[in-house]
């Protein structure tokens, strides 16, 4: 069966605030108009519970409307300003809601690892249009012929990271079985300085809004960026993680003043020392291993639970291959772990200075496929 064939829209709807909402204008933070703002997708497959596929669709679109008062920017749409800067203008134009049809049972679908397919089950992004007709949020709503279904939904990065999706997903979950929220959104973005000038030049050199290290022997990246980029599920079992761990902390039981390495910086480690010999670099050649760090806790005083917005920067741990590959894992986990570090209160308010005093963001952006107003 053909992949596209697979799969059959039977239309698509739009949902708004089931209330009135706030109305005008909001300046986004830095930290919102850099790195990747495009949509970034998320998918949820479900086993069968009832054959009646409007039942479950009406209720998704209710508690989605109901969803979108208090969150009410995701009904929103985003503008350009001066300088490659963005503005969110809370309108209540609404979310879009898409429902389809797949031949395909949920048991073809295997391990659900990567496949053409998912291209059919999320929503599809129109880019070609102006940003300001753009919706910030789409679900789409597929029945299988098993009766089992997919919900997947597509949101703006501009507008949240993953922390405040998914907070927004959770939420929407309360209200679509009939409970109350648990957390109301913050939307004052105020608290990272959204639309004010800088308080003056960066206290810190921000490597990591840099261009990443070149090949040696190569004056630009065009080439390596030209390569095909294939996804793949790479599993650990329990018995490896562990594995890994002891590697790593091996020597530190006795340690008082360093504690243990965390899961993530002994798997991140360990991808990153791989990736390198896989790459059979050479020794000299400079690496870079890219980690998203949530700020909400490391400000001074931390964001109030349930900010809505970007609130992760980028960072960037650096090393020698010749270092990565010869020396112990906990070496490529101790450089994982100091970029981590240097996250502090300081340094992030550094960051949000540097993005303010730039002229212009569109460097820093990742908007290849966004077309313009």
């Amino acid at each position: 069966m053909a992949v596209a064939a697979a799969v059959t829209f039977k239309g698509s709807s739009t949902v708004k605030p089931a209330e009135p909402t706030w109305t005008g204008r909001k300046s986004l933070s830095e930290w919102d108009q850099v790195g990747t703002l495009t949509h970034v997708p998320t998918i949820y497959f479900y086993h069968p519970t009832i054959n009646d596929i409007s039942i479950i669709a009406n209720t998704l679109k209710y508690s989605l409307s109901r969803a979108l008062v208090p969150f009410y920017p995701l009904a929103g749409r985003l503008h350009y300003i001066e300088r490659g800067r963005l503005e969110l203008e809370c309108n209540a134009m609404g979310a879009e809601f898409i429902e389809a049809q797949s031949k395909l049972k949920l048991e073809e679908l295997g391990d659900f690892s990567p496949s053409p397919l998912f291209h059919y089950l999320i929503p599809n992004v129109d880019y070609s249009l102006p940003i300001h007709e753009i919706p910030l949020f789409l679900v789409q709503l597929t029945k299988f012929e098993c009766g089992g279904i997919s919900v997947s939904l597509t949101i703006s990065h501009a507008v949240v990271d993953g922390t405040s999706a998914l907070h927004f997903i959770s939420e929407w979950c309360r209200l679509a079985r009939g409970e109350p929220l648990e957390t109301m959104p913050f939307l004052d973005r105020k608290l990272l300085r959204a639309g004010e000038p800088p308080f003056g030049p960066p206290t810190s050199d921000h490597t990591e809004y840099g261009p990443p290290p070149l090949l040696l022997g190569q004056s630009n990246s065009l080439e390596e960026r030209k390569k095909k980029a294939i996804v793949a599920f790479l599993r650990l079992t329990n018995t490896q993680v562990e594995k890994l761990k002891n590697m790593t902390n091996e020597g530190k039981e006795n340690d008082q003043n360093r504690r243990a390495y965390t899961r993530y910086e002994i798997l991140a480690g360990h991808i990153w020392r791989s990736a390198s010999k896989a790459r059979k670099h050479k020794n000299e050649q400079v690496t870079a291993f890219g980690i998203t760090v949530d700020t909400r806790s490391r400000m001074k005083p931390p964001l109030p639970k349930g900010y809505f917005g970007n609130a992760t920067m980028d960072v960037m741990s650096t090393s020698l291959a010749v270092d990565l590959v010869t020396q112990p894992l906990g070496y490529a986990s101790s450089r994982i772990r100091e970029a981590i570090e240097k996250v502090t209160d300081e340094y992030a308010k550094s960051s949000i200075d540097f993005l303010k005093n730039q002229q212009d963001l569109r460097k820093f952006q990742d908007i290849h496929a966004i077309g313009s107003e």
